[in-house]
C-alpha cells in the first residue's frame, strides 16, 4: 500500500464526520430517553460472541453476514455481532432471567461481512426495542407504535407502515404437508413475486386444489386495508390459523390508527425473516428512501436455546440512516477566549463551561480566527471582567 492509499477504508466501512456526528448523538439520546419513558431498559452487549450463541434461530442471512474468527483462549469460533436482537434474546433467557414481561433497548455498532443491498453500509449503529414476555396484540401493538414514535422523534413527517404475518405461509405450508425442500422453491418463487414462477412451483408440488389457489392468491394479496376482506374470501378454507392471523392484522392496524396518522400498507406474501420470524411482521418507510428505516416483528421461542423459550417481538434500525431525516437543531456558537494565563479569564471560562456553554480557548501561536472554529462570540476583558461579546468582522482579527 502506498502512502496515498492509506487513507482509504475497505469498501462499506464508513467515518461519522461533524456535524452528522453531533446529529447522530443528540438522535441517540432522544431515542434512548423516548424507550425509557416507555419503560425500556438499555442494555449493551458484546461486540463478539461464540458463534454457537450468536447465530441461535437466526436462520442462514445472519451467518454469512458474520464476520468470524478464532478465539485465542479457547480455539472455539467466534463472531462479530452483525444483528444485536439475538444477543438481547440471550440477556432475557439467560442473564436477567426476569418474570414477566421484559422490556429492552440498546443503541450500538454492528459490522457486517456484505453490504446490505438497500443500505450499503457495512458498519451501522443498530438501535431498537426488544419485548420478552407476552405473546398478546396488545405487545405488538405497542412495538409498532413505539417504532413509529422513533421514526417522528428523528424528523419523520409522513410514514407508511407496511404489515405482514409470517404465519399465514407456514400455515398453508403444513395443510400442504410440503417438506423442506418444496418449500424452499415455494418460499423462493413468492420471494421473487414472480406469477409465472409461482404458478409453476405450485402445480408441480401441491396436489390439493383449493391449497394450490390460496398459495397462488399470496402473491396477489398486496395492497390497502381492502385485501384483508379479500384475504377472508380467497382462504375461506385455509386452517383456522390463518383466519387467526387475519385478524390479528387488522386489530393491530386498528390499534396503531388509534394513536398515529399512517399510510397502511399489507402483503400477505411478505417473508422476510422468515427462519426466524413467527407472526405479525412490519416495515416502515418514509419518502425519499428506498428502503425501510424500521423493521420488526415477533420471534417467539428464540431464547429456547439458552433454555428458556419466550415471546419475543421487537424492531431495529439504522442510526445513521435515521440521522439523515432531518438536518440537525442550530447549535448555539462557540465562544472564543484568548491565549492567556490570566486566572481571572480561566475561572470566567470555567463558569460558561459549567453554564453548558461551549467555550474554545485560542493556543500560543494559533493563527486560524475565531470563526473558523464556529465562534460567533469571543470574551473581552471590559469593565474589570471578562464578559462574552458579539463576534463581528472587525473584532475575528
Amino acid at each position: 500500500m502506498t502512502i496515498a492509499d492509506r487513507w482509504l477504508l475497505p469498501d462499506g466501512m464508513d467515518e461519522v464526520l461533524p456535524p452528522q456526528a453531533s446529529r447522530m448523538e443528540e438522535l441517540r439520546r432522544a431515542l434512548l430517553d423516548l424507550y425509557y419513558v416507555w419503560g425500556y431498559d438499555q442494555v449493551m452487549p458484546p461486540p463478539v460472541e461464540f458463534l454457537d450463541s450468536l447465530l441461535t434461530g437466526t436462520g442462514t442471512d445472519l451467518d454469512l453476514q458474520t464476520f468470524k474468527l478464532t478465539d485465542q483462549l479457547t480455539g472455539r469460533m467466534m463472531g462479530a455481532s452483525a444483528d444485536v436482537t439475538p444477543q438481547v434474546a440471550r440477556m432475557d433467557a439467560h442473564s436477567l432471567k426476569r418474570q414477566g414481561p421484559v422490556r429492552l433497548c440498546y443503541c450500538t455498532n454492528v459490522l457486517r461481512a456484505k453490504a446490505d443491498q438497500h443500505q450499503g453500509g457495512r458498519s451501522p449503529v443498530q438501535v431498537g426495542v426488544e419485548l420478552f414476555g407476552h405473546a398478546g396484540l396488545e405487545a405488538d401493538s405497542e412495538i409498532v407504535r413505539l417504532a413509529l414514535a422513533s421514526l417522528t422523534a428523528a424528523g419523520a413527517r409522513e410514514i407508511h407502515l407496511a404489515l405482514g404475518h409470517i404465519g399465514i405461509f407456514r400455515s398453508l405450508v403444513e395443510a400442504a404437508g410440503l417438506d423442506d425442500d418444496r418449500e424452499a422453491l415455494i418460499f423462493d418463487a413468492l420471494a421473487l413475486k414472480s406469477p409465472g414462477q409461482l404458478a409453476a412451483r405450485v402445480s408441480e408440488h401441491v396436489a390439493d386444489p383449493a391449497l394450490a389457489d390460496m398459495f397462488l392468491a399470496l402473491g396477489e394479496l398486496h395492497g390497502d386495508a381492502s385485501i384483508l376482506d379479500e384475504a377472508r374470501e380467497r382462504l375461506a378454507g385455509a386452517p383456522v390459523s390463518v383466519t387467526a392471523a387475519l385478524d390479528q392484522l387488522e386489530a393491530l392496524s386498528q390499534a396503531v390508527l388509534a394513536h398515529f396518522d399512517a399510510s397502511l400498507y399489507f402483503d400477505l406474501a411478505e417473508l422476510r425473516g422468515y427462519q426466524y420470524h413467527t407472526g405479525m411482521m412490519f416495515a416502515a418507510y418514509v419518502p425519499g428512501y428506498g428502503h425501510a428505516l424500521a423493521k420488526g416483528g415477533r420471534y417467539d421461542d428464540t431464547g429456547r436455546a439458552f433454555g428458556r423459550a419466550r415471546p419475543a417481538t421487537g424492531f431495529s434500525m439504522d442510526l445513521k440512516q435515521l440521522a439523515s431525516l432531518a438536518a440537525a437543531s442550530p447549535a448555539p456558537g462557540s465562544i472564543w477566549a484568548p491565549s492567556t494565563d490570566d486566572e481571572t479569564l480561566q475561572t470566567a471560562i470555567d463558569a460558561l463551561r459549567r453554564q453548558g456553554e461551549r467555550v474554545i480557548q485560542a493556543l500560543p501561536g494559533q493563527r486560524t480566527e475565531p470563526a473558523e472554529h464556529d465562534c460567533d462570540r469571543r470574551l473581552e476583558f471590559i469593565d474589570g471582567r471578562w464578559q462574552p461579546t458579539a463576534l463581528t468582522r472587525e473584532t475575528s482579527a
